[in-house]
Parts: C-alpha cells; sequence; structure tokens
C-alpha cells in the first residue's frame, strides 16, 4: 500500500517510495525500543548505557525556552528507526527503488568522483558510503558512527556527548537516546583535504524520526571542508528530524560545514550543533534553511583557545506555514578571538522568519572580536519577521558590532529592470539573489547552482 502523500508538485523532491523498510518500530518511544536499536546495530553495552542515561534525562528534561513553543509535539506519534537494509549494508544488498531515489535526487554511486567520500542515509541507516584512495592514503576516517564505535572505539568514547552532552537539551537528550546513522571523521595532524566530504540525508517514511548523529574531530593543523543536503517526501502528518553535530577543531586545524536543507513543509528541524576552537583555529558554517513547518538551528562555536576565529553565514527563506528560527551562537573564552555572523532572511506569503542568536565575549577573552550583520527581506504585507540577539561583553578591551535591517524589494531597481525588458517576477528572483549573494558565493558551484534553482521554485510557487 503506498504513504499517502499531499499533493504539492512544487516541491521537487515530495515524491516517496512504497514500503521498502526490512525493519520499522512501532510507533513510540520506550525503554524497550531503545534496546531493540542498540541490538539492531548490535552495540556495547556502554553506547547502550548512554542511550539509557539519556532516555531517563529526556523524560525529565522539559521543552528548552530559546526559540518557539514546542509543547504540541507528541513523541509517540513518531517512529524511531525505519530501515531498509541492516546497518553496514553492501551496495548489492540495497535495493533497487531505494537506489532510484538517490538518482532521482542526483545523489548517487557516481557522487564520489567529484568528492573526497560520500555517505548517504535513507530514514535511519547509513545505505551507501564510499571514500576515494587518497582519504585511505592520508589515514582519513570517514564513515559512520555505527563503523566507528566498532572500529574505533576509544575516539568515539574521547569525543562522543562530550560537546553536547545529553544533559544540554530536552533534542539532544533524545538524539542520543535513539541516534542512528550520521558521519564520523577524523583528519589526522597536517593532513588538508582539497576536495570536500559530503553527506545527504533523505527522509522516507511517513512519520518517522531522522535522528543522525555526527562528530568531526579535525587535529592539529590540519583541513576539510563537509557538506551535506537533505530533502523528505511530503504527507499529511509531521517527520521529525532531530540531529546532533560535534566538531572539534584542534591547533591551527580549520574546518567547514556548509548545509543545504531542503525538508518538506511537513518536518520539524530540531537540531543542535556545536563546534570547539583550540588554539589558532578556524570554524566556518555556512547554513541554508528552506522548507520544514519549522526549524530551529544556531550552529554554535566556542572559542576556546587563544587566536581562535569563526564565521557562521547564514540564509533562511519562509514562505506559507513556516517559522524559520535560526540564527548563530559565538562563545569567546580565549584571547584574541574572532567572530562573525552574517544571517540573511526572506519571508513572503505569509512566512515568518527570524533571527535568533547570542555573542558571548567571557571576561577571559580579552582584545576579542565580534560582528553580527542580520538583515530580512520582506517580500509582502503578510509575512513576519523577528530580529533577537543576546550580546553580552564581559571585559574592558573588546569589540561587539551589531547592524540589523529589515527592507522590502527595491522599486526603483524593480523599475529599471522592468524597463530593461525583464519582466517582474525574473526580475524578482535577480534582486532576491543579490541579497543572499554573501551566502551564495561561499558555496562550491554545484551547490551555488542548485540553490539559484530552488530559490526560484520557492518564489514562483509558494
Amino acid at each position: 500500500m503506498k504513504n499517502k502523500i499531499v499533493e504539492k508538485q512544487e516541491y521537487l523532491y515530495g515524491f516517496s517510495d512504497t514500503n521498502t523498510n526490512k525493519v520499522s518500530l512501532k510507533k513510540g518511544l520506550s525503554i524497550d525500543v531503545i534496546k531493540k536499536i542498540s541490538q539492531i546495530k548490535d552495540e556495547p553495552k556502554w553506547m547502550l548505557e548512554i542511550r539509557l542515561q539519556a532516555y531517563r534525562t529526556f523524560l525529565k528534561l522539559k521543552n528548552p525556552k530559546w526559540g518557539p513553543k514546542l509543547d504540541f509535539i507528541n513523541f509517540n506519534d513518531y517512529i524511531y528507526y525505519a530501515s531498509p537494509v541492516k546497518t553496514n549494508p553492501k551496495w548489492e544488498e540495497i535495493p533497487d527503488q531505494v537506489k532510484d531515489t538517490f538518482k532521482k535526487l542526483n545523489v548517487g554511486e557516481a557522487d564520489a568522483k567529484f568528492l573526497s567520500g560520500a555517505n548517504n542515509q535513507y530514514d535511519s541507516e547509513s545505505i551507501y558510503h564510499q571514500v576515494i584512495q587518497e582519504l585511505k592514503d592520508k589515514k582519513v576516517i570517514f564513515t559512520n558512527i555505527e563503523t566507528a564505535i566498532k572500529e574505533h572505539p576509544e575516539l568515539v568514547k574521547k569525543y562522543f556527548g562530550k560537546l553536547v552532552p545529553y544533559t544540554d537539551n530536552k533534542y539532544a537528550a533524545l538524539n542520543t537516546a535513539v541516534w542512528s546513522g550520521g558521519s564520523f571523521i577524523y583528519v589526522p595532524k597536517g593532513v588538508q583535504l582539497s576536495k570536500p566530504l559530503q553527506a545527504y540525508f533523505r527522509i522516507n517514511t511517513k512519520s518517522v524520526g531522522q535522528f543522525e548523529r555526527t562528530l568531526i574531530i579535525v587535529d592539529e593543523g590540519a583541513k576539510v571542508h563537509y557538506t551535506e543536503g537533505c530533502t523528505a517526501p511530503i504527507y499529511d502528518k509531521n517527520n521529525l528530524h532531530a540531529a546532533v553535530v560535534e566538531v572539534y577543531i584542534l591547533k591551527n586545524a580549520k574546518a567547514r560545514y556548509s548545509t543545504i536543507q531542503n525538508w518538506s513543509d511537513n518536518v520539524l528541524n530540531l537540531v543542535t550543533k556545536r563546534c570547539l576552537c583550540e588554539e589558532n583555529a578556524t570554524m566556518e558554517w555556512i547554513d541554508g534553511n528552506l522548507g520544514s513547518k519549522l526549524n530551529m538551528k544556531y550552529p554554535a562555536t566556542i572559542l576556546k583557545g587563544d587566536n581562535a576565529s569563526a564565521k557562521c553565514i547564514s540564509i533562511a527563506i519562509a514562505h506559507k506555514d513556516v517559522i524559520q528560527d535560526a540564527g548563530a551562537k559565538m562563545v569567546h573564552i580565549g584571547k584574541n578571538t574572532r567572530s562573525q555572523i552574517i544571517s540573511k532572511s526572506i519571508a513572503h506569503n505569509g512566512g515568518n522568519a527570524t533571527y535568533r542568536g547570542l555573542v558571548n565575549i567571557t571576561k577571559t577573552a580579552t582584545n576579542s572580536y565580534a560582528e553580527v550583520q542580520c538583515d530580512t527581506l520582506i517580500l509582502d504585507g503578510l509575512s513576519k519577521t523577528d530580529t533577537i540577539p543576546t550580546e553580552i561583553i564581559g571585559n574592558h578591551t573588546s569589540f561587539l558590532k551589531h547592524e540589523a535591517k529589515v527592507t522590502d524589494l527595491d522599486k526603483e531597481k524593480m523599475f529599471y529592470l522592468n524597463s530593461r525588458a525583464i519582466d517582474k517576477t525574473t526580475a524578482k528572483h535577480l534582486l532576491v539573489l543579490g541579497f543572499v549573494e554573501p551566502f551564495v558565493e561561499e558555496l562550491p558551484m554545484e551547490y551555488a547552482v542548485e540553490l539559484n534553482r530552488l530559490l526560484k521554485i520557492d518564489l514562483e510557487n509558494k
């Protein structure tokens, strides 16, 4: 029997496969569900104990006060594990229907030749993983968490849950209890990768929750660029996506984490992303947010070491029935640290786009600098935007700059373009592209082209 899908053709990735699941648990969250997930993955006892501790904490924690209200979520409405394959399948074991889905998404086996490596997830499991020989020669580890637990347990034990503990918030606790899939990356000292590593996350099953866990360790003097994309079908019931990302950047190392999120409008996207920068380390978040019924995402960087730096450039597109509550967090601890937040939001057809961010320059972070730039473009009288910054300066030698601006389409520019025989729809699209240029110019070419196409579809059809 095919899943019931709401017809909405303008979202290109709203199709669904028929039931492909070999393993699918019943709806609801319990100790038995958590034990079953651990059993499916053949985990060591220490990971099961972490899951159970996280579940007990989840039951005690209330929804976070930071962001929109989430009390409407009924956690027993979701399936916490569903997969068409066993853990760590071989390519020939993946159903043809699932392979066809990734071909439709332009994500497939051939992608590896353009990248250093690829990791594709379908519902609860990684269904395809490949790395090039260069990674193996340089002893770079790029795999899923399940494999890392078995092959590199000491690394996982050292870093897993230390930056985002399950006590951090209710959804970090939920993820830690039921996590499945996600990426594990370790880049050895001095290794600098010229090509990105990529992951793609696809939700397929109705009412399923996806809870991937990503752990990245960039050793001293190393460099890596990690990219990810995500889509889901359109259903008459919500899907829940609650991921956790932990990134550790050691002395003199650098990392970039690029995301193009293109969820359907029935996904609740509640993500915790956090990075720790040691001395002279650099972190860059490039964060694109399209779609989802409710998106709460605030990539955070802790600038622990002296002379560490971080940048977060984000865009959020909100149309009718979509709440984009996004931003970034920067915590300065080391001396001479630097941070920059550039947030671009677009609200149209009754959408709600909110910037919510934190900059905390602590007492020890002397001679530090932070810059926040929040720009919102409102395309009609139905839409809404808010800027909600929290900014703290804890010493007298640091400096923080904040700029916020809300605008509509420039009528003079529209008139000029129309006078050059450019129709209104194309002119609007060109002006929007100009508005988001600081974000687009940070993307690889193929991502920039894709974002351009997605923006055009969103503006024309929603």
